[in-house]
């Protein structure tokens, strides 16, 4: 499975798994070195108990004289046209080709596989990554804009609207609002702006929303939750999670918030996220930095994140590629 005279490349094993995960924390310490990268546990993690909804591809890209270079994941959606990738090279093996190897093995696996887009992040702030992807032919998709809160040593949250209540949980929903979050969840590609970039909406079922809950877990992360509830129905018209690494104790991300649309002009979105750092501050007195992305143009939420005291710390482009 060679694309390079000088770079081989083949079907991740557990065997490479050590090698594979020098290559992707070098690589991302190097891009954002403010931001923890997983620890080796939370690696195998995502490479073990893969996201549901798409499968996923592992390859490792080694130089002649088997040195690790590059990493790729491929991921491809059970539905749609598009594949998304997380393609690293080591920053000492820049410039020789490994890139473009793994690049044409992915347009190869997107083409096997009836795919037409390839989508992959690059950050805007150093040259390599929109340098690299716009020399294969990829346009500017989607911006994004990565925020950092630096945690206050109080957090209050605003009382909820009336005629609503708040409930939280930590990994796993209470069985009564697993249908509701599906529900959520499913609006979250329909509801948030995707720009240019050819994904599609998910249906996201009950089973579906245990499978993500356990592969958080298998990540090695806690995830905190707080969902505001709609008394007169009983149902969670609003949610949102936080997860924490287990191992790097001082840094969390914010996840999904979403509040459905009928519900929408109550504040439940700053009350839900402001209720949930609360919660999370309260068993991670440790937590220092939470870290969120948010689409450039979703101007609603990054004024909610600003009002929690967000500040944006760079720009990243989710890039396409079209076959």
């Amino acid at each position: 499975m060679d694309h390079h005279p000088r770079v081989h490349i083949t079907p991740l094993t557990p065997a490479d798994h050590d090698d594979a995960y020098a290559v992707a924390r070098a690589s991302a310490e190097h891009e954002t070195p403010e931001i923890p990268f997983w620890s080796r546990a939370g690696f195998l993690g995502r490479i073990e108990a893969p996201w549901p909804g798409s499968t996923y591809e592992f390859f490792l890209a080694r130089l002649d004289d088997g040195t690790p270079a590059g990493f790729l994941e491929a991921g491809f959606p059970e539905s749609g046209t598009a594949v998304n990738l997380h393609l690293a090279v080591h920053p000492e093996h820049r410039r020789r080709g490994v890139g473009r190897a793994l690049y044409a093995l992915a347009v190869e696996r997107a083409r096997a596989l009836g795919r037409k887009h390839l989508i992959a992040p690059a950050i805007d702030r150093l040259p390599d990554g929109p340098a690299f992807a716009a020399a294969m032919g990829a346009v500017p998709g989607l911006p994004e804009v990565r925020s950092r809160l630096d945690v206050p040593d109080a957090v209050a949250a605003p009382p909820v609207a009336a005629g609503y209540r708040l409930v939280q949980w930590v990994d796993h929903a209470p069985d009564e609002y697993v249908d509701d979050i599906a529900y959520l969840d499913s609006r979250l590609l329909a509801d948030a702006p995707t720009g240019d970039l050819a994904w599609e909406p998910e249906k996201v079922d009950a089973a579906r929303v245990r499978e993500a809950e356990e592969a958080i877990v298998r990540r090695n992360r806690t995830a905190f939750h707080t969902g505001a509830v709609h008394v007169a129905t009983d149902r969670l018209v609003a949610w949102t999670m936080i997860t924490c690494p287990d191992d790097v104790r001082w840094q969390a991300w914010q996840q999904i918030t979403i509040v459905d649309p009928p519900h929408r002009g109550h504040g439940l979105g700053l009350t839900v996220k402001a209720a949930n750092l609360a919660f999370t501050r309260a068993d991670r007195p440790e937590l220092r930095a939470v870290d969120t992305f948010n689409a450039a143009e979703n101007a609603p939420m990054l004024a909610v994140n600003e009002a929690l005291g967000y500040r944006r710390r760079e720009t990243w482009v989710q890039w396409q590629a079209t076959l």
